[in-house]
């Protein structure tokens, strides 16, 4: 395919499947149960974490999540103490555990008290074209209290050379707009021209077949492949292609 024609693929691709029918099956289906800013944030960034294998899964451990906290995720967090770290030392998804959940709920609580919420962290560290170097520095404050070591694993640093996807999915989710009812649009702070692509085995693939990506490895450098070109096709939202290379990789199997 020539320019145009890709262009046009995709585009055709994103009303497909940038649809809310989508929802059900997908783990933004969570955080999509909230109405207040703060409960779609943290639900948000709690199954964002959570999200990988089994997208059921991820849904079925995200939904306990929210149990544990009896649905008010903020409220939950800015009442939390040490004495309920006993309630959420049960909860498994893969290797995030309940300590790693107790802290990621103290780590919460540190930053909504100190700097405001979430959004104000991401606002002050977004460079001109990108998050990336925001992620790597939101990491640094999320993990400035005593934390366990094993707890870092569960928040990826572009810096070190990681993809990113989760935490680039959780702000896709915050930060494009709700016009279609999937994203939320919430942060007003940062620009969908500044987000990165969720990049996984399913968009790389299917990337590579485009020729919008050549680096083998997802990784860092291939985020950063992977944007160049993206923003070229659409420089204000580029990151709606997302929903194009998932769809075609993961319904067919392209």
């Amino acid at each position: 395919m020539n320019y145009k024609e890709l262009k046009d693929f995709l585009e055709l691709k994103v009303e497909q499947y940038h649809q809310p029918e989508f929802l059900m099956d997908d783990p933004i289906c969570i955080p999509h149960h909230f109405d207040k800013k703060e409960d779609i944030e943290i639900s948000g960034f709690l199954t964002a974490t959570i999200a990988w294998g089994n997208r059921k899964s991820i849904i079925k451990s995200a939904t306990r999540l929210m149990e544990l906290m009896e649905w008010e995720p903020y409220s939950f967090i800015m009442e939390y103490q040490p004495d309920k770290a006993e309630t959420l030392s049960g909860f498994v998804h893969r290797t995030f555990n309940g300590e790693d959940l107790s802290y990621f709920i103290r780590a919460l609580k540190h930053l909504y008290t100190t700097y405001g919420g979430l959004e104000p962290i991401f606002a002050r560290y977004a460079t001109l074209n990108n998050l990336q170097w925001a992620i790597t520095a939101f990491k640094q404050d999320f993990f400035e209290l005593d934390h366990p070591p094993r707890s870092t694993k569960h928040i990826s640093d572009p810096e070190k050379g990681s993809a990113a996807k989760r935490i680039n999915m959780f702000l896709r989710w915050m930060i494009r707009d709700n016009t279609r009812g999937v994203d939320f649009g919430l942060w007003k702070g940062v620009k969908p021209s500044q987000l990165s692509c969720p990049l996984d085995v399913h968009s790389g693939r299917v990337a590579r077949k485009l020729g919008l990506l050549t680096r083998k490895q997802n990784d860092a450098k291939a985020v950063a492949e992977l944007d160049m070109n993206l923003r070229k096709l659409d420089p204000e939202d580029p990151v709606k292609f997302d929903f194009a290379l998932f769809g075609l990789g993961v319904f067919e199997k392209f």
